[in-house]
């Protein structure tokens, strides 16, 4: 219903509704009707008259009322809604209804190919067990009179609609239009039950006519699995072939009876039955033998024959409606699971276990009701000859496959960290295939003390030496701390912005120092450059008694490096990572470790170098773009802990970004991360309450018609060079163009890279960053301008200047000692004014003078705005905040606020994709985000 107004086509629902079947079933329509006459919505489906057939008095009546025709495909999404609106019609509610439970056989495989009565390619539900058929029929006999109002056709006899076949009929529908997708015929190699335009192939009616006889026919039959003589140790297995009433599901009998006229059945029986056990032969051809009888009844089998049905053949049949019965004297409640550690007994040292090249034994155990076997029992059925075993006084039925884990229990032994990591996912990969995975005693014990980060947390307290108090909060994440490290275990600290991790990482530092069993060894901080200063400023505030020094610049002296902090760069660090890796590090501490989420840059592989008893990463953005970051963070905090990086991608992060995944390994991979890394919000309860309020607003502004011309022509011309390009060449051309299309909202003289430009006047956003500045001065306010590119925050600082605003800029290129005057010049008043680039700035300041942010233009991680606020928003403040989104309505700005806000919900669960996803998009997905669109 593309170009259909929504609230239009919503209207619709409100109607009496009635389905139309065609030739072939997906050309069937929904009919919306208005019984008294009402004026229905314009400009959706195809208006029209429709005859309906409506009770009157003792019989029933024809009327033409006026209708709104949508085909089944376009109706089916506004009918299923419908079940649930309050203001829908009970028709428009009934097929709605009727439109989930098609959907849901399409959805469990009941879909076959067939012929229609015009000999066109159409699929129809089916085959359907009795479990289907009874809800189909307490569906139809729930039909409202006014959704089987309408005859078939105009001739027909003024009767209502028969409601089993109208409701099956659509069935039919539904599932003849689901498979026909424009990939369909791709991956079909043609388009043959695959393309939506109709194919007559009237050579495959033959075909057609047998796969319906099946489906059609009165009967469906399933396999009973007995011994004559009930012998399960020697007798030969016998399987009969039993007949089902398609119209009484309660009746049933064996085959031979319907050779001898069972009277229950009517005349075709024994065709329909010779049907269904053909086609049973297709999907398991040794049943081709029933059909050489006069009397296809029973057949016996062999115990490799009986292994085949076991492990195979039960499951296609069952596909197709073909139901195995075992004999009631046997027993499936056999189960296999993995067990790690079953050899082991409990480490004495377990940091140490964790830390070193120790294995783990990794066992199949069988186990019988849920109870496991002993080792002789599973020698037992190691060492059966026949599918049938006695074991515990009474006899199994032994899949082979089981069998085979009896055998060969013994699997490849793992590393501590993979099998923590089976301990808390209850799953490991044997051989590239997941399996259920079950730890020993001790393991079961270590994943329950370390799944939550305040249940049964060591009481420790906060160290005498700290000069300062920890918040409850503070107080639980160091006892997290001090239990991960001290088990040989990593962690990531990802507490929002402002909520005093690095407090929280020195207290650690001290009671390490007065414990016994981890005394007199140094902390190393590697952090941006920005932050050291505010590193040695918190530990000299908090633990005066602590030795601190920089290793920076031309201070790099290592040698004397005691049971202090030593603070070094990221780029220092990279450097000198042998001499640092020569120390005997207690603690080596990650600050904005998003700096190494790259895991191939040559930071990240420097840092990997530097050994240590402990390694926590504090970062307020664990993924910024995808997961493969949160891989990087928690392979060098835990190394192996989520396996080789190809291995993650293949296993969590392409199911769970390509939203391919019903959510089941998003659960996964949480229960796997959840122990490593303590994730707390300034939002959560309980957690920061004396901060102030804080208000985000987003600020639609207007393009100039400069800038709306501008955009415009550069779409044009950049879609067109995409339109002919592919690969790495294609996805540069289009970041290049989102790039350009973001520098144009913000002015066009940022675009144009004008060197003396005439700024008044161009911008919609200046316009507004004016009045905002404006009102915000004159309130003695303070606020924050953040900006992702400097030629910008240079263009504004001229700006302001020019109107008499006070201003200052920090950047990347911007010198420490210079960022740390600024920051102190900002608190203390000197201006009200403060322009910083997002990336330099968004991390690690302190600038709670600021009551106002303003982001000028969008990150494409919410995320990384976040982090940007709580600049001015974090412990220390004191007046609410208003945080302030420029967007320029109308262009991709506008469409990408609206994929951040959904972005912000993904990212909590644990990732969302960045710009780079949208590198993906098709040329007609990327026109409808970036085209400039006009605002009401």
């Amino acid at each position: 219903m593309a170009g259909i107004a929504h609230a239009e086509t919503e209207r619709l629902a409100g109607y009496a509704a009635v389905f139309e079947p065609a030739d072939p079933p997906r050309a069937g329509s929904v009919a919306f009707w208005s019984e008294g006459g009402d004026v229905l919505p314009e400009g959706v489906g195809r208006a029209g008259q429709l005859a309906v057939v409506l009770p009157a008095g003792d019989g029933v009546r024809r009327r033409t009322v006026p209708a709104v025709r949508l085909q089944v495909a376009d109706a089916l999404p506004l009918l299923t809604r419908a079940r649930s609106g309050h203001a829908a019609h009970p028709a428009a509610a009934f097929w709605g209804a009727a439109g989930l439970v098609a959907l849901q056989l399409v959805a469990r495989g009941r879909l076959v190919p067939g012929l229609s009565a015009g000999d066109i390619d159409a699929w129809r539900v089916g085959p359907l067990d009795t479990a289907d058929i009874d809800r189909i029929r307490a569906l139809a006999a729930a039909m409202p009179t006014r959704a089987r109002a309408a005859p078939v056709e105009e001739t027909s006899p003024v009767e209502l609609a028969d409601a089993e076949g109208l409701v099956r009929s659509f069935l039919d529908a539904v599932a003849d239009g689901l498979p026909r997708t424009a990939a369909a015929a791709r991956l079909a190699h043609g388009t043959l039950f695959a393309a939506p335009a109709p194919q007559r192939v009237a050579r495959l009616r033959m075909w057609a006519d047998e796969i319906a006889a099946g489906l059609d026919s009165g009967v469906r039959i399933s396999l009973r699995v007995d011994v004559p003589d009930g012998d399960f140790k020697h007798g030969a297995f016998r399987a009969v072939v039993q007949v089902h009433s398609a119209a009484d599901p309660s009746l049933m009998a064996d085959a031979s009876e319907i050779w001898r006229g069972h009277r229950a059945f009517g005349p075709r029986a024994r065709i329909d039955t010779v049907v269904a056990v053909r086609r049973a032969a297709r999907v398991w051809p040794l049943l081709d033998r029933l059909l050489q009888s006069a009397v296809p009844d029973q057949l016996m089998l062999a115990d490799q024959e009986i292994v085949e049905l076991l492990s195979t053949a039960a499951t296609h049949l069952a596909a197709i409606g073909v139901d195995v019965h075992w004999p009631k004297g046997l027993t499936r409640q056999l189960s296999a699971t993995a067990v790690i550690g079953k050899r082991e007994s409990p480490p004495s040292d377990v940091p140490a276990f964790f830390g070193g090249d120790s294995l783990l034994s990794f066992d199949w155990q069988l186990a019988l009701g849920g109870d496991p076997l002993t080792e002789e029992e599973m020698d037992q059925l190691a060492e059966a000859h026949r599918p049938i075993v006695r074991l515990r006084d009474q006899w199994l039925l032994l899949d082979p496959e089981l069998a085979g884990k009896a055998r060969d229990r013994a699997l490849p032994p793992v590393r501590p960290v993979d099998a923590l990591s089976a301990a808390l996912t209850g799953t490991a990969y044997v051989d590239g295939a997941r399996i259920d995975v079950a730890p020993n005693a001790w393991l079961e014990s270590l994943r329950d003390r370390i799944r939550d980060p305040d249940g049964g947390t060591e009481p420790i307290a906060q160290p005498a030496s700290l000069a300062g108090t920890l918040r409850d909060y503070q107080l639980r994440g160091l006892r997290w701390l001090d239990r991960m490290t001290s088990l040989g275990l990593g962690a990531c600290l990802a507490d929002d912005m402002g909520l005093g991790k690095t407090i929280t990482l020195i207290a650690l530092h001290l009671h390490r120092a007065a414990d016994e069993r981890t005394p007199g060894k140094p902390t190393l901080v590697v952090c941006p450059a920005s932050l050291l200063g505010n590193w040695e400023r918190e530990i000299q505030r908090f633990a005066p008694g602590a030795k601190v020094r920089r290793y920076h610049g031309s201070a790099r002296f290592i040698e004397s490096a005691e049971d202090g902090f030593v603070l070094t760069t990221y780029g220092t660090m990279r450097l000198d990572a042998e001499r640092l890796a020569q120390v005997g590090w207690g603690i080596v501490v990650a600050d904005e470790a998003q700096h190494v989420k790259n895991s191939t840059s040559s930071t990240a592989r420097a840092l990997r170098r530097i050994r240590a008893d402990a390694r926590v990463a504090l970062t307020g953005t664990p993924v910024e773009n995808n997961l493969s970051e949160l891989w990087a963070i928690l392979d060098w905090t835990t190394p192996g802990l989520l396996g080789s990086l190809r291995s993650f991608r293949g296993r969590w992060a392409k199911p769970i970004e390509s939203r391919a995944d019903d959510g089941a390994t998003a659960q996964r991979l949480a229960a796997l991360v959840k122990p490593f890394l303590l994730r707390r919000k300034k939002s959560d309860p309980g957690i920061a309450p004396e901060l102030p309020a804080k208000t985000e607003t987003d600020q639609p502004v207007e393009l100039t018609r400069e800038q709306a011309a501008l955009y415009e022509a550069v779409v044009r011309e950049a879609m067109a060079e995409i339109g002919g390009s592919a690969g790495i060449a294609r996805r540069g051309l289009v970041v290049k163009l989102l790039t350009a299309l973001k520098q144009i909202c913000n002015h066009p003289a940022h675009y144009l890279k004008e060197q003396e430009p005439l700024l008044r006047g161009r911008s919609g956003k200046l316009e507004l960053l004016d009045e905002l500045v404006d009102t915000i001065i004159s309130e003695d306010g303070a606020v924050l301008i953040f900006t992702q590119y400097v030629a910008m925050a240079r263009l504004i600082e001229r700006h302001l200047a020019d109107r008499g605003v006070a201003t200052q800029l920090l950047h990347g290129g911007t010198p420490v000692a210079r960022r740390e005057q600024l920051v102190r010049s900002f608190q203390d008043g000197a201006v009200p004014v403060f322009l910083l680039s997002l990336k330099a700035a968004g991390t690690g300041l302190n600038l709670t003078r600021a009551d106002h942010v303003i982001h000028f233009d969008r990150w494409w991680n919410p995320a990384v705005e976040d982090q940007a606020t709580d600049r001015a928003y974090r412990i220390g403040q004191t007046r609410p905040v208003q945080v302030h989104r420029l967007i320029a309505e109308g262009t991709v700005e506008d469409r990408i606020a609206t994929m951040l806000e959904s972005k912000k919900v993904l990212a909590e669960s644990v990732l969302s994709s960045g710009e780079a996803a949208l590198t993906e998009l098709t040329d007609s997905e990327l026109a409808d985000l970036v085209s400039l669109r006009a605002v009401r």
